[in-house]
C-alpha cells in the first residue's frame, strides 16, 4: 500500500483490491479499519495553522510606505524634542499608521475561511461494508480499503475506485466545471492518461450522486483526495501584491529618495554656503524632510477605497479586501470559469426536430406531440414540495421545456400512470417506461442516444401520420443530430410504441423494438445574455476575456463563439487548448504562448493556476471568476479573485477578493469601471497632496536660502491638517471621467505617478511655492509691510492656493471647464469648510494671536486672493500646451496596455 506509483483509475479492479488489501464482499475488519485510521489519520482536511492577532497586526507594517512613515514619526519626535516644539507631528503620524493596521487586520481571513469551508463539505455519514455487514459510519472514519455503498442523493465521502455501478451519474461541476452529470462506468483505463473529468471509473470526494447506485473501494482520504489536493494548493498559493500595494511601495521609495535629496541639499547649502552651524542645519534639514511626508495619504487612500467598496456593494459587488477595489480597475485579463459564470448552469432545450423539420425551442408545439410525451414520460424528474424540479439536469430540462409549453405533467401521468420501466444504462444508452392507457392498451416511451434509438425504430411519425422509416428519413435524422452536436448541443431522441398486451418480462428486448421515431431535442447550458454584452464592453475597455473550463473543447468553443470571446473571422480552433495539451508544455512555453489562447478546456485546478501564472509572467493583471471548489486555488492566485454569491460554493467565496451578489458577469464590468474611478481618484489625491507638500518644501527651502522668515511650523501643520485632508478625501468622491471605459487598462508597471502625474506634481508644486514666495516678496519689499504681516499673507496664500488647486487636479490633462467644475458637491463643501477654518484662525481674535498672524487690509486681501486664484490660470495654460503638443496622448498610450 505504500507504492507511490499506484494510480487507482489506471488499475484493474483486481489489482486495486489487492493493492488496498481489502475484500469487496466483506470489506475491512473493524480491527483493520482502526489500525488504518491510526496510520492514515481521519478522513478530513487539515486545518491551516492560523496566525495570531498580533502576527496579523505586525504584518500590516511590511508596507514600504508605512515603514517610511514610522521613520518619519521617529525623526519628527527627535526634532520636536530637540527644538522644544513637542511631538504633535509624530503622534499624528503614529495614529494614522495604527488605524490603518487595525483596518487591515479586520480585512483578513481568506485562506482560513476557504479551508474551513472545504472541511465542512465532507459528507457526515457513509455506508460501508465492515466485518461482512453494512454499517453507517462518520465519513471522517473512512480509511483506504473501505468498501463504500453509494446511491442517488449521496455526497461521495472520499476518492473511490468503482467496482460496481448501475446507471450511475455523478455531478462533478464543483470539482471539474462540467455542468452535465458524468455517466460512470466500470471500464479499464490502464495505461491511459485521463483528466479528472474523464476518469469514468472513479468517484471523487465532495461530488454528488444524482442517479443510480454503486459500490466502490476507497483509494484516498483526507488531504490525499482530489479535493484535498485543492486544499493543499489553496494553502500554499501565495497571495499576490495588488497594484495598489505595489504603487504604495514604489511611492514610498520615490519619496524616500526625494526626502534624502532635500535633506542633503539643505544641509550642504546651509553649512557650506551660508556657514551655519552643523547641528542647527541638521535639525532644519530633518524638519524640512519630515514636512515632505504626506502623512495623511494612507488614511485618505483607505477612506477612498472604503467609499468605493460601499458604491460597489450598492451595485452587487461585495468587496472582501480593500485593495481589491483598485485592482479591478487595472484588470487586463478576466479568466472566467464557464459553468455558472458565463452560462446559467441549467440545461435548456434550444432545438427540436420533429415532423422531419428542425424547430426553434421558442416555437409553439402541440401538447399531444409524441416527442413531447416521449421525453417527459421516460423521465425520472420529480417535483419537490416547493415546486422545484429535482433530478438529472438533462431530464429536468425536458420537463421544463414541456411545462413551458403548457403541459400538466401530473395530470398526464395521473391518467397514464407508469407501471414498469427499463432503467438507463451506459451500454445501450436508452431509458424506457411503460404506461397504462385509459383504453387498456400500453404506451412505451423511450428516450436516449439518437444513433442507438434510430436503430430500434421501424416507423416514424410525420404530422400525426405513422409511416415506415426509410434510409432518407434516417439520414435526415442523423444529419440534424450531427448539426446540433457541432453547435455543442447535447442531443437526445424520443420514440414510442403502443402495445395491446404487456409482455411477460419488460426488458430491452421486449419493449425497445419496433419503435416509432418521434424526434430529437438539442439542449445546452446556455450563455448568460448579460455576459455577452459585458464581454463586449470589456473588449472596448481593452480587457480580454478568457474562458477556462473543465468541459469539452467543442462545447467550450461553441459557447465562446456565442459570447464573442473568440476573435471574429479567424480559425478559432487555433485559439482553443485542452488540459492534455497544457501537460505537454513547460511553464516557460505556456508563458510565451498564453496570449494565443482564448479558451482552455478539460482543465484541472492545477492547470487553472498555471494559466493564471503564465499571464502574470507577462506582467498582466489578471482577474479570475469562478463558483466551484475547483476554482478556489486559481481565485487566490489571481490578482483579484471574483466569486459567485448565489451559486458559488463557500470555498470559492472564501478564496475570493470580491463576490458578485447577483452572479452577474456584467457586475464585473461595473466593478472594473468603479475600480478605474477609484484609482483615478487616489491618483488625484496623490497629485494634490504631493504637489502641496512640494510647494511647502520649496517655499521653506528657498526662503531659508534667502534668509526670509516666511512660515512657522504651526502654519505648516495647520495647512496640512485643514487644506490638505478634507479636499483630498473629497477628491475620492469624484465622478468617473468621460471615456474611462474607452481606453485600455493601465499597465502593471504604471503607478500613481504615471499618466503625466509626476511632471504635473513637479510643475504644480513649483507654481504653488513660487506664488507663495512672490506674495511674501511683494508684501515685504513692494508694499513695505512688516515681516509678521508678510508672513501672514504668505500663510493665507499657500492655504488658498491648495483650495483652488483641488479643482485643477480633477483631471491631469483635461480643462477644468470641459465639464461642470462644481459637479462634486463634496469637494465644494470640503473647500468651503477648509477655507472657513483657514481664514478663521486669521480673523478670530485670540486665535490669531496663538497662530501669530495679523489681519490684512482690503488691498492686501486682494493681492492674496488674486495670487492664489492665478494657480487656475497657470495650470489651464500648462494643460492646453500638453494637449496641443500631443504630450497628453503620448502619456495615455505609454501608461495603458491592452493584451
Amino acid at each position: 500500500m505504500a507504492n507511490n506509483d499506484f494510480i487507482a483509475y489506471k488499475e484493474s479492479i483486481e489489482s486495486t483490491v489487492a493493492h488496498l488489501d481489502t475484500n469487496i464482499q466483506s470489506g475491512l475488519s473493524s480491527a483493520e479499519a482502526k489500525a488504518r485510521i491510526e496510520k492514515y489519520g481521519p478522513n478530513e482536511l487539515e486545518a491551516e495553522e492560523k496566525r495570531s492577532l498580533l502576527q496579523k497586526f505586525l504584518d500590516q507594517f511590511k508596507d514600504f510606505m508605512i515603514a517610511v512613515l514610522l521613520v518619519a514619526a521617529a525623526v519628527s519626535a527627535f526634532v520636536g524634542v530637540a527644538e522644544g516644539e513637542g511631538v504633535a507631528d509624530a503622534v499624528v503620524i503614529l495614529i494614522v499608521v495604527i488605524l490603518n493596521a487595525i483596518m487591515g487586520v479586520f480585512q483578513e481571513a481568506k485562506a482560513e475561511e476557504a479551508i474551513d469551508a472545504l472541511k465542512d463539505m465532507a459528507s457526515p455519514d457513509a455506508k460501508v461494508r465492515r466485518d461482512g455487514q453494512v454499517h453507517t459510519v462518520k465519513s471522517f472514519d473512512l480509511v483506504p480499503g473501505d468498501v463504500v455503498l453509494l446511491e442517488a442523493g449521496d455526497v461521495v465521502p472520499a476518492d473511490i475506485r468503482l467496482v460496481e455501478a448501475s446507471s450511475l451519474k455523478v455531478e462533478e461541476a464543483a470539482l471539474t466545471g462540467e455542468s452535465v452529470p458524468v455517466e460512470k462506468e466500470i471500464i479499464d483505463l490502464s495505461g491511459k492518461d485521463a483528466g479528472i473529468g474523464d476518469r469514468l471509473n472513479m468517484a471523487f470526494s465532495s461530488t454528488n450522486i444524482t442517479y443510480g447506485r454503486a459500490v466502490g473501494v476507497v483509494t484516498s482520504t483526507g488531504m490525499n483526495t482530489e479535493v484535498g489536493n485543492i486544499a493543499t494548493m489553496l494553502a500554499s498559493t501565495e497571495s499576490q501584491l495588488t497594484p495598489l500595494q505595489r504603487d504604495q511601495n514604489n511611492l514610498g521609495k520615490v519619496l524616500t529618495y526625494m526626502i534624502i535629496a532635500i535633506a542633503v541639499l539643505t544641509f550642504a547649502v546651509g553649512v557650506f554656503v551660508q556657514g551655519e552651524e552643523v547641528l542647527h542645519m541638521l535639525l532644519i534639514a530633518i524638519s524640512l524632510a519630515v514636512a515632505a511626508i504626506p502623512e495623511g495619504l494612507p488614511a485618505i487612500t483607505t477612506i477612498i477605497l472604503s467609499i468605493g467598496t460601499q458604491t460597489m456593494a450598492e451595485r452587487n459587488a461585495l468587496i472582501r479586501t480593500l485593495p481589491a477595489v483598485e485592482t479591478l480597475g487595472s484588470t487586463q485579463v478576466i479568466c472566467s470559469d464557464k459553468t455558472g459564470t458565463l452560462t446559467v448552469n441549467k440545461m435548456t432545450i434550444e432545438k427540436a426536430f420533429y415532423n422531419n423539420q428542425l424547430h426553434d425551442a421558442s416555437e409553439e408545439i402541440a401538447l399531444d406531440n409524441s416527442l413531447l410525451r416521449a421525453i417527459t414520460f421516460a423521465n425520472d424528474t420529480e417535483v419537490d414540495n416547493k415546486g422545484e424540479l429535482v433530478g438529472d439536469p438533462t431530464e429536468t430540462a425536458m420537463i421544463k421545456f414541456a411545462m413551458d409549453k403548457g403541459q400538466d405533467l401530473k395530470a398526464e401521468l395521473a391518467k397514464t400512470p407508469r407501471i414498469d420501466e427499463v432503467p438507463f444504462d451506459s451500454g445501450r444508452k436508452l431509458m424506457s417506461t411503460v404506461h397504462q392507457l385509459e383504453d387498456g392498451r400500453y404506451l412505451v416511451a423511450v428516450k436516449g442516444a439518437p444513433d442507438q434509438l434510430i436503430k430500434r425504430a421501424t416507423k416514424i411519425e410525420l404530422n400525426g401520420e405513422i409511416v415506415d422509416i426509410t434510409q432518407a428519413h434516417i439520414d435526415e435524422v442523423l444529419t440534424n443530430n450531427n448539426n446540433m452536436a457541432r453547435q455543442a448541443l447535447r442531443v437526445l431522441a424520443g420514440a414510442y410504441k403502443i402495445i395491446d398486451t404487456l409482455p411477460a418480462k419488460v426488458d430491452t428486448n421486449s419493449v425497445e423494438t419496433d419503435l416509432v421515431f418521434a424526434g430529437l431535442v438539442g439542449m445546452i447550458d446556455p450563455e448568460r445574455q448579460e455576459a455577452g454584452a459585458a464581454i463586449r464592453v470589456a473588449r472596448e475597455a481593452g480587457i480580454r476575456t478568457v474562458m477556462i473550463t473543465g468541459d469539452h473543447a467543442v462545447t467550450a468553443q461553441a459557447i465562446a463563439e456565442r459570447l464573442t470571446i473568440l476573435p471574429e473571422g479567424e480559425d478559432n480552433a487555433d485559439h482553443v487548448i485542452t488540459g492534455a495539451q497544457l501537460d505537454d508544455m513547460s511553464d516557460d512555453e505556456l508563458a510565451k504562448s498564453v496570449k494565443n489562447y482564448y479558451v482552455y478546456a478539460r482543465v484541472s485546478p492545477e492547470h487553472k493556476v498555471r494559466i493564471i501564472r503564465a499571464w502574470q509572467a507577462n506582467d498582466v493583471t489578471v482577474s479570475m471568476t469562478g463558483d466551484g471548489v475547483n476554482d478556489a486555488p486559481s481565485l487566490k492566485q489571481a490578482d483579484i479573485g471574483v466569486g459567485m454569491g448565489i451559486t458559488g460554493t463557500e470555498v470559492s467565496k472564501g478564496a475570493s477578493d470580491m463576490v458578485l451578489a447577483d452572479d452577474n458577469f456584467e457586475t464585473i464590468v461595473v466593478a472594473v469601471e468603479e475600480g478605474r474611478k477609484v484609482f483615478a481618484n487616489i491618483q488625484k489625491a496623490v497629485q494634490f497632496l504631493l504637489s502641496a507638500n512640494l510647494g511647502e518644501v520649496l517655499t521653506i527651502f528657498v526662503a531659508t536660502l534667502l534668509g526670509w522668515q516666511i512660515l512657522e511650523p504651526i502654519h505648516i501643520l495647520w495647512i496640512n491638517l485643514v487644506t490638505d485632508v478634507f479636499p483630498a478625501i473629497a477628491l475620492g468622491m469624484e465622478r468617473a471621467e468621460k471615456g474611462s471605459m474607452k481606453h485600455a487598462p493601465r499597465g502593471k508597471n504604471s503607478s500613481f505617478l504615471s499618466n503625466g502625474v509626476m511632471p504635473s506634481i513637479i510643475y504644480q508644486g513649483l507654481l504653488e511655492g513660487g506664488l507663495t514666495l512672490f506674495v511674501y516678496w511683494y508684501a515685504r519689499f513692494q508694499m513695505n509691510v512688516d515681516n509678521n504681516l508678510a508672513e501672514t499673507m504668505a500663510f493665507i496664500t499657500l492655504g488658498l492656493i491648495q483650495l483652488f488647486h483641488a479643482y485643477n487636479v480633477k483631471s491631469v490633462f483635461n480643462s477644468l471647464f470641459s465639464d461642470n467644475p462644481f459637479n462634486n458637491k463634496f469637494l465644494n463643501g470640503a473647500t468651503l469648510l477648509s477655507g472657513v477654518l483657514l481664514l478663521g484662525v486669521v480673523i478670530t481674535p485670540g486665535i490669531n494671536q496663538f497662530f501669530d498672524v495679523t489681519v490684512p487690509n482690503g488691498e492686501q486681501w486682494l493681492v492674496v486672493v488674486l495670487a492664489a486664484a492665478s494657480i487656475l490660470v497657470f495650470v489651464e495654460i500648462a494643460k492646453f500646451i500638453m494637449r496641443a503638443t500631443g504630450v497628453a496622448d503620448r502619456y495615455d498610450k505609454k501608461d495603458h496596455e491592452a493584451v
